[in-house]
């Protein structure tokens, strides 16, 4: 891989990172929607990533992440009994999301020092790029 690749590479992780972050943040702004069924309660919904490779080499080299969308959270939203609640149910249950907070907030701290690290490689790669240039010079 030439040290020019490293920006492409590092520009996938960014975009990655910042499509992992925004449905971090979604997450978290939609954990304490209420729902009178369990099919209309909000689900998280995490980023697939899925690695890409350049056809032209045959080498199984890696070129980057490349972002697939939001998958939905399979697990079942939290039943509270709260019969006093306007979007209750007959049985007096509302459904809330199934997002736990505590994990997106991990989440989201591995997502900024990904991100920080891919713009640190990248600060790196131009610093080895400018001492390059500077080579030849007295």
């Amino acid at each position: 891989m030439s040290l020019m690749n490293v920006f492409d590479v590092t520009k996938t992780g960014l975009v990655a990172q910042t499509s992992r972050l925004n449905l971090i943040a979604e997450n978290i702004a939609n954990a304490d929607v209420e729902s009178s069924t369990p099919e209309g309660a909000y689900r998280a919904q995490y980023p697939m990533f899925r690695a890409f490779f350049n056809e032209e080499q045959i080498s199984a080299q890696g070129q980057g992440v490349r972002y697939e969308g939001p998958v939905d959270d399979t697990r079942a939203p939290r039943a509270l009994f709260d019969p006093g609640n306007p979007k209750a149910n007959a049985e007096g249950y509302v459904f809330m999301s199934n997002v736990n907070t505590v994990e997106e907030m991990s989440n989201m701290m591995s997502a900024s020092r990904s991100y920080q690290t891919n713009v640190e490689v990248m600060n790196t790669a131009k610093q080895l790029l400018m001492r390059t240039l500077t080579l030849g010079q007295v």
